[in-house]
């Protein structure tokens, strides 16, 4: 059986992070080291453990996604890598799971994410009784019956929680680091993959729950970066990624994306535009596909399939 690292990115959240450690204590296969890419000035106080943990600082203002997963993997010693959300609690058999998946496929594993309402993790909790209360995210395709499954749009790869095998990572590069803030890394990381033949996958099994915290979707707290973003993929690929939530940020008269031409933020977003697509404290996780909609009755507009499933959703 492979050994395994597990990678985590955190900024904030130490509840949070605290949660996803006693997650990996209670693993059928224990992780042979947890390294966490710290996104923020001072690392962690954490609890011990009965496996290494290492704290990595990944200097930059901005959430350097890309530069994270890199310097983790970079660090790591594992023959797979793990790497999980700083919101996503493994259940005990995630890390076997995504051992014996890349045993038999030398590709991306993407496993199964459930979201838990609010308070879900107050008190000692357990993830049998995270079973009765978990919801799938509605815009994202369920894993497959049995077994792997895998997907032939590059566009399917979500990164809350995924596995590859170390050596295959390193020898396509990682992440682009040119990628700053939020938004868009993942699916340029899904195209490279795509052109490198390199399969991306569902699995069933490696279950992980997402903790609930409030956000914003279309995330237009990260408006900057995700227009930004969408043009460096633009530039590489020949069009830009992230279409839902720039048509999203259109409709909203946010931005001007005219096709050909530089996107123009035409203002900032104020508090009515943050209350609309804000998550409300009785919703497990938030989705930009029902914000659209919304805006589309208003306005009577017509345009792309909101949130369609080619599209990357993140939470």
């Amino acid at each position: 059986m492979s050994t395994v690292s597990v990678v985590t990115l955190a900024r904030g959240r130490p509840g949070h992070l605290r949660n996803v450690l006693i997650g990996l204590e209670r693993q059928t296969q224990p992780p042979a080291e947890f390294i966490v890419a710290v996104m923020q000035d001072a690392p962690y106080d954490l609890p011990e453990t009965s496996f290494p943990v290492r704290q990595i600082l990944v200097p930059g203002a901005e959430l350097p996604l890309a530069t994270a997963r890199n310097r983790g993997v970079a660090a790591a010693s594992g023959e797979t890598i793990v790497f999980l959300d700083v919101d996503c609690i493994p259940s005990p058999d995630l890390v076997a799971d995504y051992a014996r998946g890349l045993s038999e496929l030398d590709g991306l594993l993407m496993g199964e994410v459930l979201h838990l309402p609010e308070h879900a993790t107050s008190g000692d909790w357990t993830c049998e009784g995270f079973n009765g209360i978990a919801e799938k995210h509605s815009d994202r395709r369920g894993p497959p019956k049995t077994g792997i499954e895998i997907c032939t749009d590059y566009r399917c790869f979500w990164s809350l929680s995924f596995a590859m095998r170390r050596a295959t990572f390193l020898a396509i590069g990682g992440f682009d680091e040119r990628y700053r803030g939020y938004g868009g890394e993942d699916t340029d990381f899904g195209k490279i993959l795509d052109r490198r033949g390199i399969p991306i996958a569902w699995i069933k099994g490696a279950l992980s729950y997402h903790q609930y915290h409030r956000h914003h979707m279309p995330p237009v707290h990260h408006l900057d970066s995700v227009v930004r973003n969408a043009e460096l993929f633009e530039t590489k690929w020949g069009y830009r990624t992230m279409g839902h939530w720039l048509y999203a940020f259109k409709i909203m008269g946010l931005i001007d994306d005219t096709p050909d031409r530089p996107i123009r933020i035409l203002r900032r977003p104020d508090a009515d535009d943050l209350a609309l697509t804000g998550q409300q404290g009785h919703q497990p996780y938030n989705n930009a596909a029902s914000v659209i909609r919304h805006l589309e009755g208003q306005a009577g507009a017509t345009g792309p399939a909101a949130g369609t499933a080619s599209e990357p959703v993140t939470a």
